[in-house]
């Protein structure tokens, strides 16, 4: 079964700071302190664009996990899309549209994953993961907004 969520968060920060911190290698492994996340491969640092992938690798749940992700799409500064390409789910895509009124920057993640291990995934994503992943977005944008 596939899990689909969005979340939607708005700032006051100039559509494209934010779309530029959101592409940020540097500030993404700064908002996933908690995770010890870190860029292993790919881009580790700066600016990723069109066509580069980057590896990340990370603790959740207690275990270790290295995802690689592409970046499949991008319209500055108006949307872009990642997608992992070797990882821990079975598909992992996340779309980022931006958009700005009236002094107001709205980024929404739209997010659809599968995770693997057929029933036993199933149950992970409609348990934990989805709630999980909701809530690591959460503070990844809050960080992204806070630190302007």
């Amino acid at each position: 079964m596939t899990v689909r969520f969005s979340l939607t968060t708005t700032t006051d920060m100039p559509v494209a700071e934010l779309f530029r911190r959101s592409l940020n290698i540097d500030d993404h492994v700064a908002s996933m302190a908690g995770s010890g996340e870190s860029a292993v491969a790919g881009v580790v640092a700066g600016q990723i664009g069109l066509g580069e992938t980057v590896t990340w690798r990370a603790r959740h749940f207690g275990v270790r996990f290295r995802m690689t992700s592409v970046i499949s799409a991008l319209d500055a500064p108006h949307r872009f899309v990642d997608h992992q390409v070797r990882g821990p789910f079975k598909a992992f895509h996340h779309e980022h549209p931006f958009a700005a009124a009236n002094g107001v920057t709205t980024m929404t993640d739209n997010i659809t994953f599968t995770a693997p291990f057929g029933f036993v995934g199933r149950l992970a994503e409609r348990l934990v993961l989805g709630r999980y992943l909701q809530k690591l977005i959460g503070e990844r944008n809050h960080y992204l907004v806070r630190e302007s």
